[in-house]
């Protein structure tokens, strides 16, 4: 059933946001190196199933299997001609479990960064960059999202330039940002918390935060640190299920789903209303946290 963020967001009650995408698509049969927005297309009952059992967990957002889908990314498998198909594809199978439910669900267009760094430290221009992340969000609007959601960013130019892109491609379309803190409490490009939040509410975002990262202790202080500098604005917090380990060279995640559920009770308290997970974490994980978001 639809709705829009900023119903959920006038409640003042904590909102639910999904897990990870990519961890449960291995577990699924994702091989090393194959883009997951291709499965749109090729498995598209199981990206389904997946947004079926985190809105069963008790999510109120998804995430639409898009992380990767501009055409910068697309373009390391030879995909980049495919980047409106797949995107589209993404928001389409996301909408259609979220119009399947009886509750309030908010469909969120995934944008995540281009694997490039922009000049003048790399060799992507930023007009490239704006026009790969307004093609990629025209497909998600067309698709049927409620929200153009732009996550694990680490350059504050790139995330302008995702910024611009969506406006451009759907003006009136509300934006969520987040960034990715996993670099002794900065981001890789060195960007603070404090820095970020000034950063990020000047381009008029719904709401903003911190994703992915080194587990619930690196995302409990980023939203401590922003919440600091501002009251009012709504804050994102979706952690990692812990710090990653690698075993058979694939990512391996501790944090248990009662160590997650603690986690959004805690990042309740420092002022986050959007609480989810990210990277390592599967429906039994959300549904802690839903739990944990009801005491």
């Amino acid at each position: 059933m639809q709705t829009s963020l900023q119903s959920l967001l006038d409640t003042g009650q904590p909102i639910v946001a999904d897990g990870g995408m990519g961890s449960m698509l291995i577990a699924q049969g994702l091989r090393q190196g194959e883009p997951p927005e291709l499965w749109n297309v090729e498995h598209p009952e199981r990206v389904r199933q997946i947004h079926r059992d985190y809105l069963e967990a008790g999510a109120q957002i998804i995430l639409t299997n898009s992380f990767g889908g501009n055409r910068i990314r697309l373009g390391r498998s030879k995909l980049a001609e495919r980047a409106e198909e797949l995107n589209r594809a993404a928001a389409e199978l996301a909408r259609a479990e979220a119009d399947a439910i009886n509750r309030m669900v908010v469909v969120g267009g995934s944008m995540g960064p281009t694997g490039e760094m922009l000049e003048p430290y790399g060799e992507l221009p930023f007009d490239d960059a704006v026009a790969a992340f307004e093609e990629q969000a025209r497909a998600l609007v067309a698709g049927g999202v409620d929200v153009l959601w732009i996550e694990t960013m680490a350059d504050l130019e790139e995330l302008r330039a995702a910024v611009e892109g969506a406006r451009r491609a759907a003006p009136e379309m509300p934006l969520v940002t987040t960034m990715t803190f996993d670099t002794n409490g900065r981001t890789m490009m060195g960007v603070t918390p404090e820095k970020a939040i000034t950063a990020l509410r000047e381009h008029g975002v719904i709401a903003l935060g911190a994703n992915c990262g080194n587990g619930p202790d690196e995302i409990e202080g980023v939203i401590e640190q922003m919440r600091a500098v501002d009251v009012t604005i709504p804050l994102v917090a979706k952690a990692n299920a812990g710090l990653p380990r690698m075993e058979d060279d694939r990512p391996v995640y501790d944090a248990t789903p009662q160590e997650m559920g603690e986690y959004a009770g805690r990042v309740r308290d420092q002022g986050a209303q959007i609480i989810g997970a990210c990277c390592g974490s599967t429906p039994a994980h959300i549904a802690a946290i839903a739990a944990a978001l009801k005491s």
